[in-house]
């Protein structure tokens, strides 16, 4: 989430993948979806840590003494398979080599995530306020107004989550969801997250047993002519 999707779980980052899926909401009420092994598992694009981070954007200024670069103004950052736009990109670098970047947008402008799972024609894309990703760990935080979908190909939409924070752990296919004020509204006044996971029934039952003999109707005539 081993299934195709990933697991959304309440609490802190975990490995594994989509063998059950758990919501939770701030008030500690948590919901358990279990969904067994339907699929192969599959995990985000494991060259994308390893990719050099390119970013077009309108401005761009950098603080030496802090080791952060701002974009800001139409954002495009792209490493690997990962893609955020946003209104505004922060990046820095660790001691180590690894790239962290927080994309934030304002008025109603959401920030937005994508990236490809590993050996499958699938995505995992989503939006939020703000955006960070951890070139580390290989791990997406969308916080505030927070959506996540898995797509088949670009534009299938098959499972769907919505939530005020939601990480996506791409190096092992997991996801946590948490509610929160922010996505309250008619209907949810609390905030709880909400979820819409498409069935996963695979194709038709491949056909078994011996074939029908064929014999004629002894029922239906035909009528001379």
């Amino acid at each position: 989430m081993n299934h195709s999707f990933p697991c959304f779980e309440a609490g802190p980052r975990a490995a594994g993948g989509v063998r059950r899926t758990s919501f939770a909401a701030l008030a500690a009420l948590t919901f358990v979806l279990a969904l067994a092994g339907v699929a192969p598992a599959a995990h985000a694009e494991r060259a994308d840590k390893d990719k050099p981070l390119n970013i077009e954007s309108d401005n761009m200024t950098y603080d030496d003494l802090k080791q952060v670069t701002i974009f800001t103004g139409h954002v495009v950052a792209t490493k690997g398979t990962i893609v955020i736009k946003a209104d505004r990109v922060e990046v820095h670098q660790d001691p180590q080599g690894y790239q962290y970047a927080t994309g934030t947008s304002t008025g109603n402008n959401l920030a937005y995530f994508r990236q490809k799972r590993d050996g499958v024609d699938e995505y995992i894309d989503g939006d939020a306020e703000r955006i960070d990703y951890d070139g580390k760990q290989d791990l997406t935080t969308l916080t505030t107004r927070a959506t996540v979908r898995r797509l088949q190909g670009l534009s299938t939409v098959m499972d769907q989550v919505h939530g005020s924070v939601i990480t996506y752990d791409g190096q092992n296919d997991f996801y946590t969801a948490k509610s929160g004020k922010d996505v309250a509204g008619p209907g949810n006044p609390t905030g709880r997250v909400r979820a819409m996971l498409s069935p996963r029934n695979g194709g038709a039952a491949p056909l078994t047993g011996a074939s029908a003999t064929l014999v004629p109707s002894t029922q239906l005539k035909g009528t001379p002519q």
